[in-house]
């Protein structure tokens, strides 16, 4: 009887070391394939950065071309830019703010409740 119970366990650890090898080898060709996506989506953002920055130079010398300072509209830009993340953060910390101020007022009155 002992050697029937031994060699169902010995069984059912195969089938588990089994079941988890093919669980290995499915996360091996996910992991393969995450790293085949992302070797494309590396050449991709690679090739859009070239050709931003040959749409830059183009509309730089167009710029020039019309007499328009296009370095000083880019500067203005991201002064531009700055300036409304600076905003939206200060939003955020107002919005936390205003978040903490409730949550001690309604502190407060159930703390008066609790006092009556």
């Amino acid at each position: 009887m002992g050697l029937g119970s031994t060699a169902k366990k010995i069984q059912g650890l195969s089938d588990r070391a089994e079941a988890m090898y093919k669980q290995v080898q499915q996360l091996q060709k996910r992991i393969i394939s995450l790293e085949e996506e992302m070797d494309d989506t590396h050449d991709t953002v690679r090739r859009l950065d070239h050709q931003l920055t040959e749409q830059r130079a183009l509309l730089l010398a167009i710029a020039e071309e019309q007499g328009i300072d296009g370095e000083q509209i880019l500067a203005d830009a991201a002064i531009d830019e700055a300036e409304l993340d600076g905003e939206s953060e200060g939003e955020s910390d107002a919005n936390s703010e205003t978040d903490e101020n409730a949550d001690s007022t309604a502190e407060s009155e159930s703390t008066d409740a609790t006092a009556e």
